[in-house]
């Protein structure tokens, strides 16, 4: 009996030191592209936790100057992957703007962003807004409360200019659709225009995420929506609001993603299995035993060589809360989630939402058939390798089967969790663009500035 036991451990004690071995990675040094947010936790923890070391990877995390940047980096080989938006996949494989095939096997977070206005534009607000029992606002705030203030600059022929992070952000289409819901127009997008701002009431432009704050200040913007820690890092210095959180406008949206190059994924397959597996047991750290790792990670982010913010705003929405004006900081257990609702899988209807968006707005020019929204999606998404990659860390021992989603068909169930009650089923995605009261409908283009049938 002696003799086995210490046989298994000998032969435990092996598979663990040599299981980077047997995968075989094609290509074992890296260099990943991140922007300085908090939601590109998982790839600052799989290297601070040696996550992909034990894949026998060694990684180096490069920190870009913006999203277009990051995206040229991985066409071009200069990185070999990257914390990307979850649109700019999709939008460089349809071919708007850089046209390149970019495939993503891992998701990287949901919600995580906020809309936040200047203390001029919230003073404005205020009386549109329904006080609690304890005379606080009470939220979601729709952009009801704001709608007349737009009417305002525009009526004394004052453009209203509020920030997004860029074109096929998560943060354009959740702002516009926030703006959307309450009937501001929020402007169109055509082939030779691409400014986004055709029959704008709104006028959306793009700001790195770092430079919110202080574009805001300077009465450049009055407001934008961005991801952590630019809205808190509002609050801490005083000039600005979060009015709604992206939870408060879509219940568990899908944010950023990781994502590489299909040529990459078809040359090293083994090298892309080894990366989705260390983000996997990155995110499951994030989120497991109700955020008990949540303090450290805080810490981790805030070091100059990821995010570079100070650990107290950080931390105001990576520990469960969030803070919407100085001293009223309230729970928020769902602001960040890394894994939990089977946040890191790729889902097909996730990227298909990011499509509407895209035609909603003019950015995908003309209509297109459900199936070309699916087709794309499969294209794009990669839950193939997900999976792959999880049963891998399953036999291993290092995640447990009832953690992820194996029987599903990529689509997640139809739903109406968002700020205006809409339900979006990913299995008909036009008749979901055609059930939004603004944006394009059906045929319709938009020519010489205008919207045609």
């Amino acid at each position: 009996m002696k003799l086995f036991t210490a046989a298994l451990a000998a032969s435990l004690a092996f598979a663990t030191t040599t299981r980077a071995d047997m995968l075989d990675v094609e290509k074992d040094t890296l260099k990943i592209g991140f922007i300085k947010l908090t939601d590109m936790a998982p790839l600052a923890i799989a290297k601070e936790k040696h996550f992909f070391e034990d894949e026998g990877l060694y990684v180096t995390l490069v920190p870009q100057a913006n999203w277009k940047v990051l995206l040229d980096g991985v066409i071009s080989g200069q990185l070999d992957g990257a914390h990307m938006l979850a649109g700019q996949p999709l939008a460089a494989t349809i071919g708007y703007g850089t046209k390149a095939h970019i495939i993503t096997p891992f998701s990287m977070d949901l919600n995580g962003n906020a809309i936040t206005v200047s203390n001029d534009i919230w003073k404005q607000m205020l009386p549109n807004i329904p006080k609690g029992a304890d005379g606080k606002p009470v939220h979601p705030i729709s952009a009801e409360a704001l709608k007349p203030i737009v009417a305002k600059y525009r009526a004394e022929g004052k453009p209203f200019n509020m920030g997004m992070v860029f074109p096929v952000s998560s943060h354009n289409y959740q702002l516009r659709y926030w703006l959307a819901a309450s009937g501001i127009q929020p402007g169109f997008y055509s082939p030779d225009d691409a400014t986004g701002t055709i029959d704008a009431q709104v006028l959306l432009s793009v700001t790195p995420p770092p430079q919110m704050p202080s574009t805001l200040e300077a009465g450049t913007i009055y407001g934008y929506c961005v991801g952590e820690p630019w809205n808190e890092a509002a609050v801490a210095k005083g000039i600005g609001v979060p009015v709604v959180t992206s939870y408060e406008i879509w219940k568990n949206n899908p944010e950023k993603v990781f994502g590489v190059t299909a040529e990459f994924a078809k040359k090293y397959p083994n090298t892309t299995l080894a990366l989705t597996k260390a983000l996997i047991r990155a995110a499951i750290w994030l989120d497991e035993d109700n955020g008990k790792n949540r303090a450290a990670a805080v810490k981790i982010l805030s070091e100059p060589q990821y995010v570079g913010a100070d650990a107290s705003v950080i931390a105001n929405s990576m520990t469960g809360t969030f803070e919407y004006e100085k001293g009223d900081k309230r729970k928020m257990p769902d602001f960040n989630v890394f894994f939990r609702h089977d946040a890191t899988y790729p889902y097909y209807s996730d990227a298909i939402w990011y499509l509407t968006q895209m035609r909603r707005w003019g950015q995908i020019p003309v209509g297109h058939p459900d199936s070309w929204y699916k087709d794309v999606a499969k294209e794009v998404y990669r839950p193939d390798i997900y999976l792959k990659a999880a049963k891998m860390l399953v036999d291993e021992g290092e995640a447990k089967a009832s953690d992820f989603p194996w029987m599903t068909d990529g689509y997640k169930p139809p739903t109406s969790d968002f700020i205006d009650h809409v339900t979006y089923d990913g299995t008909h995605p036009n008749a979901y663009i055609d059930s939004l009261k603004i944006g394009l409908k059906d045929n319709q283009t938009v020519t010489d500035g205008k919207v045609t049938n």
